[in-house]
């Protein structure tokens, strides 16, 4: 039995040696023994990300920041932002929200090519000063980072139909209203752009309550930042 075992073995070493050997000496000559299948995927998505996708025109808006000053989609021509929608009081998501975005005005503070347009769901409690008194309480000091306001029909507009970020009304969740927790990522020329997902297919927006999805936008607003 012990010598059908050798017998055994040593057939399955040479078929080894036959079949596979040679192709690990053909990889070792042309450079590729380090380049894995795991390797080849990770590169590709990588260089899938150096164009963005362009998703079209981000929609125009007229607001009124921290400052009682008027602040459109003008005002970022010839930058690159990032908007998101919340409210000061929400109990939930925004907290989160902000923090992710304060990590974001971190990183590129004082590129006077960048901005963030954070647009209040809630105008009614949201004033300007409302407004000045939380981006105090979070540590925003961005001069290209406005708070904003306006009438309440105007920016559920903005979000629903513009952006389609959904931001709505709800009476039976804590806050009082509900809405996306997504970034949206405008470019120097007003597109809103993005990366695609692991099966190739366009995000459109970024998940501002994740690590990840935070990592990801810091990633390629450094990208639009080149063009």
């Amino acid at each position: 039995m012990k010598n059908k075992s050798y017998i055994g073995i040593s057939f399955i070493i040479l078929v080894f040696g036959i079949l596979v050997v040679p192709k690990i000496i053909d990889r070792i000559q042309d450079g590729a023994v380090t380049s894995a299948d795991r390797l080849d995927k990770v590169e590709s998505r990588l260089s899938e990300n150096e164009s963005l996708i362009k998703i079209g025109p981000a929609p125009k808006f007229e607001l009124i920041n921290q400052d009682n000053q008027k602040i459109s989609n003008a005002t970022y021509r010839g930058k690159v932002f990032v908007i998101e929608f919340f409210f000061t009081s929400c109990p939930t998501i925004c907290p989160k929200m902000n923090q992710s975005m304060l990590a974001i005005e971190k990183q590129f503070f004082g590129n006077p090519n960048f901005g963030i347009a954070s647009i209040s769901i809630d105008p009614e409690k949201d004033s300007p000063q409302v407004l000045k008194d939380h981006a105090k309480l979070l540590g925003a000091t961005s001069s290209n980072w406005h708070f904003l306001t306006g009438e309440k029909a105007y920016i559920f507009d903005l979000a629903n139909k513009g952006f389609n970020l959904y931001a709505g009304e709800n009476e039976k969740v804590n806050g009082g209203f509900e809405h996306s927790g997504l970034f949206a990522l405008i470019d120097k020329n007003g597109n809103i752009r993005c990366r695609k997902d692991k099966f190739g297919n366009p995000i459109l927006y970024y998940d501002g309550l994740d690590p990840e999805g935070v990592k990801d936008i810091q990633e390629d607003i450094k990208l639009l930042l080149k063009e």
